[in-house]
């Protein structure tokens, strides 16, 4: 029996009502408008019929799909613009050429980078989700090559010349990010219940991979945290006193703690001689100093909150100098005596 319109008592709006092909319905159209409950009473009818012929991998949408990631998982970071493009277009029809062409339109001035990260990771996200559902195939993305990170990291003189050009409300915030090694939104929005400073050890509940961390505090850092002069509510504060203003939830244009505190930073770099150089950076230099002096990738790994130690692999090879003395071990050192005797003698 075909999807009929019908009025339910206290609704204004109409309902579909019927079976088709053994699939039992009754759902609101969600308008009061003859025409348009009509329209829509024909198209879920075609898709009835096409998800009992085909089944449902024929007919889920790209806006069905984001639905069921964002009840799953809770967060909806990126997915606006996706939806908005995208909407009901039906999973079988988004494949590379479409997402391809949804981050160049939606991102036409963006860099390889931001088009990464805010098209093909959330878009995969989304397909990944569905395929495990069974709603389409496993998504195979190729993604535009991102530029290659250098780690940009200070020496402790450079260390020295920042902290002290800091103004009074950054210099303890500085301090703390070269001696935890902490991302700026674990940092900027850190609460004094999760310092102990006598335990000497801070807690980060939040962090970008979802785990909690700890980290022992050091003696330096320990006597800047004494020297403030609040110890409830956020550690740390802007020039007026106040917290930190948290990112604005859906503003995809607001997702770097480090822009709090860009402006001020640059000045410190500025008047420290420092170039190139971001509050990121602080954590580089910090793993950077842990590796020089403890040669652990394990233990920076798990106090750095790296999920790979792969991912902690590049503080190793910063460090090349260190292997300095393995070059002089290599076999025929005498040589060099050799040559520079036969080059006084005018053998060659």
């Amino acid at each position: 029996m075909p999807l009929k319109l019908v009025k339910r008592p206290k609704s204004p709006y109409w309902v579909m009502r019927g079976t088709v092909r053994g699939i039992r319905v009754e759902e609101s159209t969600g308008t009061a408008a003859r025409r348009a409950a009509e329209e829509i009473r024909a198209k879920r009818e075609a898709e009835l019929l096409s998800e009992s012929v085909y089944g449902k991998i024929a007919t889920v949408t790209f806006a069905e799909a984001v639905l069921s990631l964002v009840q799953e998982r809770g967060s909806s970071r990126f997915l606006r613009p996706l939806l908005e493009h995208f909407g009901t277009t039906p999973l079988k029809h988004i494949g590379q050429e479409a997402i391809d062409k949804a981050a160049l339109k939606l991102y036409p001035k963006g860099s390889d980078a931001t088009r990464n990260r805010q098209v093909y990771t959330p878009a995969s996200a989304v397909l990944q989700h569905a395929a495990r559902k069974g709603w389409c195939p496993r998504p195979v993305l190729a993604r535009p090559k991102a530029a290659k990170v250098s780690v940009r990291w200070l020496k402790l003189g450079e260390a020295q010349r920042l902290i002290a050009a800091c103004s009074d409300h950054l210099r303890p915030l500085v301090v703390f990010l070269l001696y935890t090694g902490a991302r700026a939104g674990e940092a900027l929005w850190l609460d004094w219940d999760n310092i102990d400073l006598d335990r000497r050890h801070v807690n980060f509940p939040k962090t970008k991979n979802g785990e909690t961390r700890g980290v022992p505090l050091h003696a330096r850092l320990v006597a800047e945290l004494l020297g403030l002069p609040h110890r409830d509510g956020a550690v740390f504060r802007a020039p007026n006193g106040e917290p930190y203003a948290r990112l604005r939830a859906g503003d995809d244009n607001d997702t770097s703690a480090g822009s709090r505190i860009k402006t001020v930073f640059q000045g410190a770099c500025r008047r420290a001689g420092i170039v190139d150089f971001t509050p990121h950076g602080c954590r580089h230099t910090w793993a950077t100093w842990h590796y020089q002096q403890n040669r652990d990738l394990t233990a920076l790994q798990k106090l750095g909150g790296w999920k790979t130690l792969a991912m902690v692999m590049r503080y190793a090879h910063t460090n090349v100098e260190e292997h300095a003395h393995t070059i002089d071990r290599l076999p025929g050192g005498e040589l060099g005596d050799n040559v520079a005797t036969k080059g006084q003698n005018g053998d060659f």
